[in-house]
């Protein structure tokens, strides 16, 4: 078994602070990064997120010092694993229809979260550092001597079922359902199941990293906050068998040994951290007059482009809020986007689908495919009530993209795929009166 040096979760609060943590007191070099010699025989290692010359306020990098260097691993040799695809996704062709998905089937063998991904969907490309992919997993054993870096891209948790304990280079996180976490591109974790079986969803982003989206004139306050988000404290690790380190570099696996635990971090400090949100902390916006603001007012997280106001991802979620808004259809209107939208779901119903979809399912509405309520809630909303409204129990989210999603051959294929998503938007009645 590891052992680790802190046996309490700890976390540290703030997003895109400078953090320092150390496990050991006197760590941590004072006054400069890279001693000659480093305190208790450790070595300095800089990780980096951005390039070197990128602006300060989003310059990423974190310094860490380690029992053992990260370069001490065997040659890798490339390792199969099936089901998690890259980008180009261009193994089918993609279909312009609206698609939706059932949940995916639980594993009838062992399964770790690397072997439990399957991907849906993506866009871009891994080596041109452009678009996402969106994945779900469903895994029914931890991580066993078994380690992971995305050499691809930042990985965005998002728990549907079944708690998670993440443990990183820069210490632990415990997500649940209701909670994000991410790891950045490039930092080594292991996933650990704290019950049975874990289900839920996974946005591997290639471009530019996740940040809190920009505020304009709502001001200093609302819709994430920067205090809530919350940062491990070091945790190490002291292993001295060996181990397997999976690389995911250029939409291939590869694989290596190493006779050591790669998370001996015993100190560091920087602002490339993993880090864990929790949904219910969200402070949602919306009208108190009538219409409803677009659904951008929901972003938690967003991957900007080259093009402002035109997200290579925006991560946005519809949590339980209040609706107040007099004579306003309600629900979310009929539409066609520009930007595409696959959609999931935690748990509850989501107001806009009376039926069919379900928690741990997914849609997909890619750009200029209309869609929006089904006949059935349609018609409710048009003969509701207008008085004050909760909407409880309730917790979707959209992975909203300048490109298109294309679906995988194997997302095609699967069993789960609904073959009569269209028929939702059949039933409408004629009203249209000529005066």
């Amino acid at each position: 078994m590891n052992a680790t040096k802190i046996e309490a979760l700890q976390y540290q609060s703030g997003f895109g602070n400078r953090f320092e943590s150390e496990a050991v007191a006197g760590a941590l070099p004072v006054g400069r990064n890279s001693p000659q010699r480093v305190a208790h025989g450790l070595y300095a290692e800089l990780l980096s997120g951005s390039a070197f010359t990128m602006p300060r306020d989003l310059n990423l990098r974190t310094w860490m010092y380690r029992i053992r260097p990260a370069a001490m691993h065997g040659r890798f040799a490339e390792t199969p694993v099936p089901r998690w695809q890259t980008g180009p996704f261009t193994d089918a062709p993609t279909p312009a229809n609206r698609l939706r998905w059932n949940p995916w089937a639980e594993p009838d063998a062992p399964t770790d979260f690397i072997d439990g991904v399957v991907t849906a969907a993506g866009n871009g490309d891994a080596h041109a550092q452009v678009g996402v992919a969106a994945h779900v997993y469903v895994a029914n054993q931890s991580m066993r001597r078994r380690y992971l870096m995305n050499s691809d891209g930042e990985m965005l948790l998002v728990p549907q079922s079944g708690r998670l304990r993440l443990h990183t280079e820069l210490g632990r996180l415990d997500i649940a359902p209701g909670e994000i976490a991410l790891v950045p591109r490039g930092m080594r974790f292991r996933v650990e199941l704290l019950d049975v079986l874990a289900r839920g969803y996974l946005c591997e982003n290639y471009g530019s990293p996740f940040r809190l989206p920009e505020l304009g004139p709502i001001g200093s306050n609302g819709l994430a906050n920067a205090r809530d988000f919350l940062a491990p404290v070091a945790a190490y690790e002291e292993d001295d068998g060996p181990v397997q380190l999976v690389n995911k570099f250029l939409g291939r696996f590869w694989q290596c040994q190493q006779d050591h635990t790669p998370l001996d971090v015993v100190a560091w400090h920087g602002n490339l951290v993993p880090y864990k949100y929790d949904l219910a902390h969200f402070m949602a916006i919306g009208s108190i007059s009538f219409d409803h603001p677009d659904p951008s007012i929901y972003t938690v997280l967003t991957s900007n482009t080259d093009t402002p106001g035109v997200a290579n991802c925006d991560f946005v979620i519809f949590p339980p809020r209040w609706l107040v808004a007099e004579d306003t259809f309600r629900p979310p209107w009929f539409h066609r986007n520009v930007m595409s939208e696959l959609m999931g779901l935690v748990r509850g119903v989501y107001d806009a689908k009376a039926e069919g979809f379900v928690p741990g399912g997914i849609s997909l509405h890619n750009c200029m495919l209309p869609h929006g309520p089904d006949a059935a809630t349609f018609e409710k909303a048009s003969q509701a009530d207008l008085a004050p409204h909760a909407l409880k129990d309730t917790l979707a989210f959209m992975f909203e993209s300048r490109h298109a999603f294309r679906p995988t051959a194997q997302a095609l294929a699967a069993p789960n795929l609904q073959p009569d998503y269209d028929d939702v938007w059949k039933g409408f009645s004629r009203h249209f009166e000529r005066r």
